[in-house]
């Protein structure tokens, strides 16, 4: 079964960039879409931003965004998440995960039905 594989964590000082890349394996037809989520010790998992490949337009959640970027490597079948001006509470799991996600769902956990294992983000000094 196809299912996406998150690389790049690591820790990374404040304001400092990191990139994650979420291999798609496939998964990455003109129906599907990536979304990457992230969720922190304690918390509740968090959606992040999407990018639907029909049209490779990008969405990112209000708490990233002018930060955060999402952008597609066609020839690497991969999608990568740039994170810039990191801060500590950017400190989380990050996962990405695929599905046919319309856009008023893509916020959703419920819309992706394939996910990656996570990698780990940490932000500290």
């Amino acid at each position: 079964q196809a299912q996406p594989v998150e690389t790049g964590g690591g820790l990374v000082q404040p304001g400092g960039s990191l990139t994650l890349s979420c291999a798609a394996n496939g998964l990455t037809s003109s129906s599907y879409t990536l979304g990457w989520f992230r969720q922190a010790p304690g918390k509740d998992r968090e959606w992040i931003g999407a990018i639907r490949f029909r049209d490779r337009r990008t969405y990112l959640a209000d708490a990233v965004k002018g930060r955060f970027a999402i952008s597609r490597d066609s020839a690497k079948d991969t999608v990568n998440l740039q994170m810039n001006s990191l801060r500590t509470e950017d400190t989380a799991t990050y996962s990405c995960a695929a599905g046919r996600a319309i856009l008023s769902s893509l916020r959703y956990e419920s819309a992706y039905n394939y996910w990656g294992q996570g990698t780990q983000v940490t932000v500290s000094s």
